[in-house]
């Protein structure tokens, strides 16, 4: 049996979760969703109903001010504009196959480039992919050079070279957007499974180490801290990572139920959460993201859904529920946020990112 959700939390008013900015009202909502959802080419995940009514997921509830509000759902690249090639239309046409409107199986690992565009690895079928915004093009790999992925977990992308963590294979590769690999890491990681870069630095969560493992973006071992443990400093195996606007390091420590928060270099500075069943506890803690007023957002794999506290670690709201419409997940894991305030969520077993929005101004 599933522990119980957290609550949903009246936000308290300090910093840009807090803030009064105006909307008051889920019409006014309705409006700025719809317009963020037309503006990014974000498919409803719903199939009845107007698109009024599927905009007005909001938390908190009315009447308090909302902060954060459902977009719209990815489970494919006609989610986001995108439409097969000529050539795979026609290849399409001759051999009834799919090319280019192939769906996701159970998205797992997200994260952003430099230009907010959207990189996934796809656990459900070995498959790296990336969405490119501008061009409304997308890409995806299932092996590059002689390396097929087996397990792909994470991902993070800077400079044009993208860089997986393959739990499976227990390596980091890195290669450019023509697949052609440019190097493979194995010695120092025994299975990989978070990734984030910040700086010039690549920082891989190591499950199985207990231990968070720096590069440089070329592949050149750095340093690594933490052990297995309870104490502050020490994982029970760490999972995911994120980079925040201060050069901090988020690191969740899943089977601690907790996340800690190190400096550049690795030094412990505090952390937040821990086991429990309410609102500001974690069961199953999972992907972490930092927006840009340094808000931490964590989701829980098996709370279904993802919780936002403030940069000291104080609980601000819950957002979501099980299930499979809109803002309800089944078993999530991967969360990245965008400069535009889109946050994006692996719904893994429901096949689809979800996307939000952060209405609240700083």
């Amino acid at each position: 049996m599933r522990p119980r959700r957290p609550e949903p939390f009246s936000i308290a008013r300090h910093g840009g979760l807090g803030a009064t900015d105006g909307l008051h009202s889920a019409s006014a909502v309705g409006v700025l969703t719809l317009a963020v959802w037309l503006a990014f080419g974000v498919h409803a995940a719903e199939k009845n109903g107007s698109l009024d009514e599927q905009f007005l997921g909001v938390w908190p509830a009315p009447p308090a001010a909302p902060r954060v509000a459902y977009v719209g759902s990815i489970s494919g690249p006609g989610d986001l504009g995108i439409r097969p090639s000529s050539w795979n239309r026609f290849a399409n046409l001759v051999t009834g196959g799919d090319r280019g409107k192939e769906q996701l199986v159970k998205p797992f690992g997200i994260a952003l480039d430099e230009a907010d565009n959207l990189c996934l690895t796809d656990t459900g079928n070995a498959r790296v992919w990336f969405f490119d915004r501008t061009l409304k093009t997308c890409q995806h790999w299932d092996k590059v050079g002689r390396l097929t992925f087996v397990s792909p977990v994470a991902v993070a992308k800077r400079k044009g070279i993208f860089y997986v963590a393959d739990s499976a294979l227990q390596k980091l590769v890195a290669f450019d957007g023509k697949g052609k690999l440019r190097f493979e890491i194995a010695k120092e990681l025994e299975r990989p499974s978070g990734l984030t870069i910040a700086g010039e630095r690549l920082y891989v969560a190591d499950t199985a180490a207990h231990r968070v493992v720096i590069f440089d973006l070329r592949g050149k071992f750095l340093s690594k801290f933490g052990r297995r443990g309870v104490g502050p400093g020490e994982f029970n195996f760490p999972t995911h990572l994120a980079a925040g606007p201060n050069g901090r390091v988020c690191v969740t420590d899943s089977m601690n139920s907790r996340i800690q928060m190190f400096d550049a270099a690795g030094q412990f500075q505090h952390g937040m959460g821990s086991v429990g069943d309410g609102s500001g506890h974690f069961s199953r803690p999972k992907g972490v993201a930092v927006d840009g007023f340094g808000h931490v957002y964590v989701v829980d794999a098996l709370f279904d859904n993802f919780q936002i506290f403030d940069p000291q670690g104080r609980f601000l709201l819950s957002v979501g529920a099980a299930g499979s419409g809109p803002g309800e997940f089944w078993l999530p894991t991967g969360i990245a946020i965008g400069r535009d305030h889109l946050i994006y969520v692996a719904d893994g077993y429901n096949r689809r990112v979800q996307v939000f929005k952060y209405l609240a101004k700083p």
